[in-house]
């Protein structure tokens, strides 16, 4: 199902060694994304970043870090993403989570709309 072009984007900051049971929290939240049939999931590592904290965490060899910044970003429509946040809200509870408006161009082999 082609995603429409006025879509929104979740984005969800947290660290690498945030947990959900035994699993990455990371993992759980893409996961239940997958399991929800939202459009799709991208994780992405960060090299460096602080939060709330003010801690610095980051990728330099002199300072290698275990809880790198990692962020998770989902595209779909927002009563979908807003849905997903209900059901992940246990999970997500100290971290940032952000949802924009965004212009879906391309989704799939084909341009947004368009039929083969």
């Amino acid at each position: 199902m082609p995603l429409p072009k006025d879509a929104m984007l979740l984005r969800i900051y947290l660290g690498e060694n945030e947990k959900s049971g035994h699993e990455p929290l990371y993992e759980a939240v893409v996961m239940k994304a997958r399991t929800m049939h939202l459009a799709g999931a991208t994780v992405l590592r960060g090299p460096l970043g602080f939060g709330h904290s003010g801690h610095v965490h980051t990728a330099k060899i002199l300072r290698l870090s275990e809880d790198l910044p990692m962020v998770i970003e989902i595209v779909d429509v927002e009563e979908k993403l807003r849905s997903f946040l209900d059901a992940i809200g246990d999970l997500v509870t100290s971290t940032l989570v952000t949802l924009e408006k965004v212009q879906v161009l391309q989704y799939g082999p084909h341009r947004n709309g368009e039929t083969p």
